[in-house]
């Protein structure tokens, strides 16, 4: 989307008469980018859409609470990032993981059995690799790569939406990769 169009939904978001509307378009504006996001931490099709639902929900109920201090962009995916934490830790929490930092090659492989019959996952076997290698990984971490990984995004705007240091992203970004490596090099 261009700064252009992102600052006019960010201006009519302010103004009560067009606030309905505007927050249409932005709907329609940022699904597919915030779908995906959600996804690559969430792995399930049925999951993203109940957290991409909340995000939106919560979005609306805040609306009056931006500042426009960031970008429209930069605070939606700051939503979409805690909505998606909450939603794991709840999904921990219900299946007993013991939340250790080490990379959970057993959820990793359940995750990649299960993607091959996901009728709303298209991708190839190197990206069911991928995909299983990212859903082992802590949450942090899962959420650094996916973010510098699939969305591009600059460490500073990851910063700003996570609330971590540069150099702690660094370092979540390189230690998720080396996992991801080797998750994918055992699998051969």
């Amino acid at each position: 989307m261009s700064k252009d169009k992102e600052k006019d939904i960010t201006a009519r978001l302010c103004d009560p008469s067009t606030r309905r509307k505007a927050f249409e378009d932005m709907v329609n504006a940022f699904s597919s980018r915030l779908y995906w996001q959600i996804r690559r931490m969430v792995t399930y099709h049925d999951d993203a859409d109940d957290v991409l639902q909340n995000t939106f929900i919560k979005a609306w109920n805040g609306i009056d609470h931006f500042r426009g201090d960031s970008k429209l962009s930069t605070w939606l995916y700051k939503i979409a990032y805690n909505e998606t934490l909450t939603f794991l830790s709840k999904q921990r929490e219900t299946i007993s993981i013991d939340g250790t930092t080490d990379f959970d090659e057993e959820n990793s492989t359940s995750i990649l059995n299960t993607l091959e019959s996901d009728t709303y996952f298209d991708g190839d076997r190197t990206m069911q690799l991928l995909q299983a290698a990212i859903a082992g990984l802590p949450a942090k971490q899962r959420s650094v790569f996916t973010m510098k990984y699939f969305d591009e995004m600059k460490y500073e705007e990851m910063s700003e939406v996570t609330g971590t240091s540069i150099g702690a992203l660094k370092a979540s970004y390189h230690l998720a990769v080396k996992k991801i490596e080797e998750f994918i090099n055992n699998q051969d």
